[in-house]
């Protein structure tokens, strides 16, 4: 049997955590995460981490693996995840990664171009922009310089707006221009599931799993990481909204309809991306069909 990687990827609240743990008890493998901000071990209501329970039930990679206080870059998680997958393949003919970070998937299964290095003055720059002018400064630079990475990426975080501006200001090229034109060999199959679903569904499921996370002590977790509300790692959806509340800047009802309302922007952005033609479109509820799809590549 030839070593196959399966991808599922989707947007945020479709399905893909439930599946892809049942798919890897079902071929008795494990599950290599591809959602950037599950890497984080301080993360976990507002992420929509695997529970406990999950984690247990099967093997899980890149989940808690490291701190808010460390620096992480889409290149060492394609490093780190090349190696994981050489181990993994010793042991196993099939292997699921699981994400919606279509970046980080595409770095691991195609590989990603070498980007210039940052000039320290720039970065320092860039910061600086982003502390006294705001997001919203520089995600209008990022949508004039570069409106393919723009549209792509998910403007409500600061790491992924300020890594592009860095690129663009260093290289005076946009940060779209670096990514991988010609895809790299991997010695392993790749079978790209999308699931995929009515808008509808989605944004249900995303405005239901919103009042779970609430319910679940969402707030609670952000209050412990408010002294922290300054690292990029915490400019993300779900966070950034309740230290605007912590800070008595929204209501709480106003407070849900903001997380629910970004949430459904971004999973917008994911549909979009894994539109792509090299994903096969398959809802997640048609589980036999996915399956006799994993199975006829194997």
């Amino acid at each position: 049997m030839k070593k196959t990687l399966i991808i599922i990827g989707g947007p945020t609240a479709i399905g893909k955590t439930n599946l892809a743990i049942k798919l890897a008890k079902q071929f008795k493998s494990e599950i290599i995460s591809a959602d950037a901000r599950q890497f984080y071990k301080e993360l976990n209501i507002g992420v929509a981490k695997p529970s406990k329970y999950q984690l247990k039930s099967i093997k899980h990679h890149f989940i808690n693996n490291i701190s808010i206080e460390d620096h992480y870059s889409v290149g060492k998680y394609e490093q780190e995840g090349l190696q994981l997958i050489d181990r993994l393949f010793q042991k196993y003919d099939v292997l699921f990664l699981c994400g919606g970070s279509g970046l980080y998937i595409d770095a691991l299964c195609e590989g990603l171009n070498k980007f210039p290095t940052i000039k320290p003055n720039i970065k320092e720059q860039i910061d600086k922009d982003l502390n006294e002018k705001g997001l919203d400064f520089l995600n209008a630079e990022l949508k004039m310089v570069d409106i393919a990475t723009y549209e792509k990426i998910d403007n409500k975080n600061p790491r992924r707006v300020t890594r592009a501006l860095e690129v663009f200001r260093s290289s005076k090229k946009p940060y779209s221009f670096y990514l991988k034109k010609e895809k790299e060999k991997r010695n392993f199959h790749k079978l790209f599931i999308g699931l995929s679903d009515d808008r509808e569904t989605i944004y249900n499921n995303i405005n239901q799993r919103v009042n779970q996370m609430i319910e679940d002590g969402l707030i609670d977790e952000v209050k412990k990481l408010y002294n922290y509300r300054h690292y990029k790692s915490l400019q993300t959806i779900g966070y950034q909204e309740v230290f605007d509340y912590l800070q008595n800047l929204m209501s709480h009802s106003e407070l849900i309809s903001k997380i629910q309302q970004n949430t459904r922007r971004y999973a917008k952005k994911q549909m979009n991306w894994f539109n792509k033609e090299k994903y096969i479109q398959i809802k997640p509820k048609d589980e036999k069909e996915i399956l006799k799809l994993i199975e006829s590549q194997l």
